[in-house]
Parts: C-alpha cells; sequence; structure tokens
C-alpha cells in the first residue's frame, strides 16, 4: 500500500495547492491528483515537492510492508 502525506506537509506548511504547484513548477490540479493518489509523480518531481515541503522522500512516499 503507498502511503502518500503530501497533503499534510503542505497543511503544516500553510500552503495552498497552487502555491506549492508554483514552487514545483506544476499545475494545482497535478497537486491535487498527486495528494488524492491519482497520479504517479515523476522522481525529478517527488524530489522538488519534498524540498519544497522541507521534508524528505521518506517523510512523504514509502512503501508499507506487512
Amino acid at each position: 500500500m503507498m502511503v502518500n502525506r503530501v497533503k499534510l506537509a503542505r497543511v503544516e506548511k500553510s500552503l495552498t495547492q497552487a502555491q506549492l504547484a508554483a514552487k514545483v513548477n506544476v499545475t494545482r490540479q497535478t497537486i491535487g491528483l498527486i495528494e488524492k493518489g491519482k497520479y504517479n509523480p515523476t522522481l525529478q518531481l517527488c524530489v522538488a515537492i519534498a524540498k519544497a515541503l522541507d521534508k524528505t522522500l521518506d517523510d512523504l512516499f514509502w512503501e508499507l510492508t506487512k
């Protein structure tokens, strides 16, 4: 199961989807889809989002194994 904590990290930084999108040069719709788990971002975009939110890739995206 893929866990996506982008929305939580974005809210913690008091950023809107549009503000985060502007920081990483994508559309607000793309950020919304990433947060809903309906869009699989490239590694480059994941790194950009992590940097914009002052998080690591592990903080935002990881696979849970059982």
